[in-house]
């Protein structure tokens, strides 16, 4: 007659309790690739299906058509405007300095200001927190020297660097947002210097493309369409205006540690 095997003794039995724990360090890892898959999807399919259509030459073709929406339905127009910024920055698409020349020739340059101002802060932090949520802890663990720099930076300087890095044209927009993501910056915090470092830039493209009569004009010439007397000293103020705020920050502490 067979018989049954002893019981393993207590000490070799596994708790389930201590059995959760695998399963569950699965399941964020599932969220992760399953929100990655989604923000990728969305990426893809937005620029096949509006990345043609953001394009100068695309928006020219229809300037007709888009100062009649505009003078039926401009709430409308800004509404679509915000949602579409929004889109491009957030899934980090290409075609954001298209728009916001366009937006300043569309909307004038008050307006066009200030819907680019916050649609750019939007997307930007929204594209932050997909990289905060979805990267930071692999890169931690993969690129922690390198990125030891950048934390060292923003305890040393604070978010004065993060707007630096804003107001210099060099470093790309997409590059800035996903970088910050795997940073300990706040988000409050990277909401509100972005919004300020980016303003100026901001206006002074808004104010470019407010002056550009047609959007077949820019089409055609380019850069080189927008280029006047008042667009260059408006970027020549764009360029220095960094250099001037460090030096009367590194004035105001200097003249605070002295007192």
């Amino acid at each position: 007659m067979k018989t049954d095997s002893p019981a393993a003794p207590a000490s070799e039995q596994i708790p389930a309790s201590e059995q959760r724990p695998s399963a569950g360090k699965r399941r964020p890892a599932f969220r992760k690739a399953f929100v990655f898959a989604i923000v990728v999807a969305a990426a893809a399919t937005g620029y096949w299906q509006f990345g043609e259509a953001l394009s100068l030459e695309s928006l020219a073709a229809r300037e007709a058509e888009l100062r009649v929406a505009k003078a039926e339905a401009v709430l409308v127009a800004l509404a679509v405007g915000f949602v579409v910024y929004v889109a491009v920055t957030g899934l980090s698409l290409p075609g954001a300095a298209v728009l916001t020349l366009a937006s300043g020739w569309f909307f004038g340059v008050w307006q066009g200001t200030l819907l680019v101002s916050f649609a750019s802060t939007t997307g930007a932090t929204l594209a932050f927190l997909f990289s905060r949520y979805l990267f930071r802890d692999a890169m931690r663990q993969r690129f922690g020297g390198r990125l030891a720099g950048f934390n060292e930076a923003l305890e040393r300087e604070g978010p004065f660097y993060l707007f630096t890095l804003r107001m210099i044209p060099a470093v790309p927009f997409f590059v800035i947002n996903l970088v910050m993501g795997l940073t300990p910056i706040r988000t409050r915090t990277f909401w509100w210097v972005s919004q300020l470092g980016m303003l100026p830039g901001t206006a002074a493209y808004c104010y470019a493309g407010a002056a550009v009569p047609s959007l077949g004009t820019l089409a055609e010439e380019g850069l080189g369409g927008i280029l006047s007397a008042k667009t260059l000293v408006a970027f020549a103020i764009l360029g220095a205006f960094p250099i001037v705020v460090k030096k009367t920050m590194a004035w105001a502490r200097a003249r605070r540690s002295s007192t």
